[in-house]
């Protein structure tokens, strides 16, 4: 199994943009890349993106370590564990709840539930995957504000996901 830290997923989930590894390099595609190659997209539809290459990329590493066990050989094979594999059931359910969840997401961005602060800091945080520390940085603030509002966006957003 490869290291998490050299993974595509940590790649791509910890850089701003959208990254592809290739066997002789690494291009990541920026929001200004998407913006100058798509005239009629927004900010908006490149975190849809981000986020959705962020969970092919987990899906991925997912995929990988439920088939890691088919690189032992027949007599190592006792010495290692079983690997947890997800029944059906239960992947569609997290994959309905996930869905849910961004609807919620999507629903409570477009209404107006939060404010512009709370709106920024919820889509740096949980589609650009910056950390709360990050967003403190480039804001000039203490986390601890950032950490208020995502915190506040956050149960707005529970509220609306109980809704849905």
């Amino acid at each position: 199994m490869k290291n998490y830290k050299d993974s595509d997923y940590a790649l791509n989930k910890f850089s701003e943009g959208i990254v592809y590894r290739f066997a002789d390099r690494i291009v990541e595609i920026t929001l200004e890349d998407y913006l100058s190659e798509n005239p009629g997209k927004t900010a908006e539809d490149f975190l849809e993106l981000k986020a959705l290459s962020d969970e092919i990329y987990h899906q991925q590493v997912i995929d990988e370590n439920r088939t890691s066990r088919l690189n032992v050989s027949i007599n190592g094979l006792e010495d290692t564990e079983a690997l947890a594999t997800a029944s059906l059931d239960v992947e569609l359910i997290h994959k309905k709840d996930t869905e849910k969840a961004i609807e919620a997401a999507r629903q409570l961005l477009d209404s107006g539930g939060l404010t512009e602060v709370q709106r920024r800091r919820f889509l740096l945080h949980f589609f650009q995957g910056l950390s709360y520390r990050q967003i403190a940085s480039r804001e000039g603030v203490h986390f601890t504000s950032v950490h208020e509002s995502i915190e506040a966006a956050t149960a707005k957003l529970q509220k609306f996901f109980e809704k849905i």
